[in-house]
């Protein structure tokens, strides 16, 4: 994290489940947002979310999750400020109202739904194989590069 001061959150979606390809993409994200000075925010839970996280943390970085469930130990290890909703697929928009830009990668319906609420609401988005919305999502090749992007929308 660049200085002592968090410059805003970014908010990282995708699957719960992914493969081990998908899950180091989601951990240089996550470390690069971390890099950059921001604080991370997903949904809390495995997959892409823990992926992210975990490189977050490794890179000094500090993360939120906003769980659907009410039971904080629903939470991956790598969170460190814990947020149980109880809301299910509802907290999505809570994730993404959350952030100050996005980052999709991967993912399944629910990812779509909030790659959907992001741009309703104007936050900045990027994505890294993920859902193909041609002209709405500019899509990026690597966490370094999804990152940079974002960071360059917030200015």
């Amino acid at each position: 994290m660049e200085g002592n001061q968090l410059k805003g959150q970014i908010g990282v979606i995708g699957g719960a489940e992914c493969t081990s390809d998908i899950y180091e993409i989601a951990r240089e994200v996550g470390g690069e947002i971390a890099k950059k000075g921001f604080a991370l925010v997903c949904g809390g839970l495995t997959g892409v979310m823990e992926a992210a996280c975990r490189g977050a943390k490794e890179a000094g970085g500090i993360t939120i999750g906003i769980l659907p469930t009410s039971d904080k130990r629903a939470a991956n290890p790598y969170v460190d400020v814990v947020i149980p909703t109880g809301l299910g697929h509802a907290r999505n928009v809570l994730v993404v109202l959350a952030a100050d830009a996005v980052v999709a990668v991967d993912g399944e319906t629910g990812t779509l739904s909030e790659i959907a609420i992001a741009l309703k609401v104007g936050k900045p988005i990027v994505g890294i194989r993920t859902w193909e919305l041609e002209g709405r999502v500019p899509l990026a090749k690597g966490g370094k590069e999804a990152v940079a992007l974002l960071v360059g929308m917030l200015r």
